[in-house]
């Protein structure tokens, strides 16, 4: 597998020898699921944070069940309320009121949420991510991504799913689906 080839930054490919051999994403067809749902997920390697900058139409859009009894108004355009909001009481997190839900929001390529996520990764690296949940945006987003996959079994699917499959399990619906099918057979073409 030349990683050298694929149309990614080089600071990604840089990390890409880790992943491979600390999750097992050691194949052609594994790295490029695993990759094209990175790149889609992240805006091709350049987003490693939520954006939870919603207005109220888009709340009522994105997370209907968490505003079906408060009113989406007061929630609107506050980051840190809407996480506590539809993070709460949930993946490890305190209630709404305790703020986990904004201090443990998506981060990574993977969008990796939740204190119970966040504690997992906390075991393969260093560094304190459960004290600093920024590390992953700033310093593991693909690592993170990997600890992700490797935990959610995602090699196995890798291995007999098709890209909506896959895209399914990465973002439980197919938001994004036609750009990540377009990417993961352009990196496994490279790859194999």
């Amino acid at each position: 597998m030349d990683i050298n080839k694929l149309p990614i930054p080089q600071t990604i490919k840089d990390q890409i020898p880790l992943v491979i051999n600390r999750f097992k994403i050691d194949n052609p067809l594994r790295l490029a699921h695993f990759l094209s749902q990175c790149a889609h997920e992240s805006s091709d390697f350049t987003v490693t944070s939520e954006n939870l900058n919603y207005s109220a139409e888009g709340l009522m859009k994105i997370f209907p069940k968490y505003f079906a009894t408060v009113s989406p108004q007061g929630y609107a355009k506050k980051p840190e309320m809407i996480a506590n909001r539809v993070y709460a009481s949930r993946m490890g997190n305190g209630n709404e009121l305790s703020g986990d839900g904004f201090k443990y929001r998506g981060r990574g390529f993977i969008q990796m949420t939740g204190k119970n996520n966040y504690a997992q990764f906390d075991k393969f690296v260093d560094d304190d991510i459960l004290g600093n949940p920024n590390l992953v945006a700033l310093k593991y987003p693909l690592l993170s991504a990997g600890c992700w996959w490797d935990a959610n079994n995602m090699n196995k699917f890798a291995e007999k799913e098709t890209p909506t499959q896959i895209r399914k399990r990465v973002n439980g619906g197919t938001i994004g689906l036609d750009k990540t099918i377009e990417l993961f057979y352009e990196y496994y073409e490279i790859l194999k």
